[in-house]
Formats: C-alpha cells, structure tokens, sequence
C-alpha cells in the first residue's frame, strides 16, 4: 500500500467511524433500563468482533507457518500471524476496558468471575503470552513454537461466544442470534450496531496491514543483516 492508498483508507476509515459515532450517540435510542450508559455497546461488541476476527486470522496464518514454515511464503505467513495478534489484543484489551466501564453503573462493580469474563480474560492472557514469547525469546524456534500456542489458543475463542449460552452468567443473554434466531434490538439500535461492526472492521483491517507492512519491513531488515554479517566473516576468513 502506498502513502496515497494509505491516505485514502485512513480518511475513508475515519469518515465510517465518525459516522458510527453518530448512529450510537445521536440516532440509536436510549435503552429504557441501563439508560445512555447502554451506548458502550456498540463499542463493546465491536471491539470483540474484531478481535475476534484477527485471532481467526492469527490461526490460519499459524497453521499455514506450520504447514509451510520451509517454503519462500513461510516468513509472510508469519508476519500474518504476528500482526493479527497483536492487533487483535488492542481491541480485546478495549473490550476488557469498556466493558468493566459498563459493568460499574449498571452491576455496581468493576468485574465479576463469571464464566463470559473468565473465559475472555483467559483469551487475552493466551495472546498477550503469545506476544511475549515472540518478542522475548531469541530461539530460532520462537515463531514455531508461537504458531503451535496460536493454535491451543484460538480454543477459548467459541469457549468466549458460546459462554452465555452454555452456562448461566451475569452476563447479558445475546441480543443478536438468540434463542429465538432473531436480534432482539430495536431496528434503530441495530443499524447502529450494524454500522459500527462494518466501521471497527475496516479500522481493524486497516490497522492490521500497517503492522504486518511493518513486520515484512522488519524480517528484510533482518534478512540484510544475516548477508551483511556472513559476508564480512567471508571476506575476515581470506
């Protein structure tokens, strides 16, 4: 991507999230019972889709390493991978964030060990220690042995979805795909919804490129400086 191309997606991007903001904060109803603190919603079930989607991204892109990790497209897979996690834990730590900003007015506390937090809180725990095992072990292995954790780790995703469903949580019961097969939304809160999904995963998308762009960079960095050092010891040895 080019810095015009570049341009172009970031104000395309910031011209969807400011109209998301609007759909949630001017045009969606207030919500009769939690009243306007009901808005994080929409922030919070996107920032979850998102996260969600880039860890799916993270385990195609390990299985491809794993599968391919000799071949020339082994080193892209890998990029892949590193920037779907780590892009992936920013909106996942927002949803932590936003959602304990919700739970205090309307719970009365912060957080609470139910299974939807407990399990969503484990997710992030797998990928932060995915992230710490890339950037602080110096092994060759590291990438490996990263990609073999992205694989466990993806488990807790439909653990996380499917929690509200198998047990019984504090957690509110889902508004979109219920029981019933319907939403449950007012038609005006689910536009809203729907517009704010379509903005965070274009902001995500876009985020997502820039950090893996940023890792290629990286790997011919890299890449240069194994030949620059093989060469001196070549030339040092005659």
């Amino acid at each position: 991507m080019n810095r015009a191309a570049f341009t172009f997606s970031a104000v395309v991007v910031a011209i969807l999230l400011s109209y998301a903001l609007h759909q949630a904060l001017d045009v969606a109803p207030t919500e009769a019972t939690m009243g306007n603190v009901q808005r994080i919603f929409y922030y919070h079930a996107s920032s979850f889709a998102v996260a969600f989607a880039l860890f799916g991204v993270n385990l195609i892109a390990s299985v491809l390493y794993l599968v391919r990790r000799n071949a020339p497209s082994a080193p892209a897979a890998d990029a892949v991978a590193v920037a779907g996690a780590e892009i992936g834990v920013i909106f996942c730590s927002i949803g932590l964030i936003d959602g304990m900003l919700w739970a205090k007015p309307v719970w009365g506390i912060w957080w609470t060990w139910d299974p939807r937090l407990t399990s969503t809180f484990v997710l992030w725990l797998i990928y932060v220690s995915y992230l710490m095992l890339r950037r602080l072990s110096e092994s060759g292995q590291a990438p490996t042995l990263a990609a073999a954790l992205a694989i466990f780790g993806f488990v807790d995703v439909p653990i996380v979805y499917m929690s509200i469903r198998w047990w019984r949580t504090q957690h509110p019961q889902p508004v979109i795909f219920g029981e019933s097969g319907s939403s449950g939304l007012d038609p005006a809160m689910l536009k809203a919804f729907m517009i704010n999904i379509v903005a965070f995963m274009c902001y995500g998308a876009l985020l997502f490129w820039v950090r893996y762009k940023l890792e290629r960079a990286r790997q011919q960095l890299r890449e240069a400086q194994a030949v620059h050092s093989l060469q001196l010891a070549r030339m040092e040895a005659r």
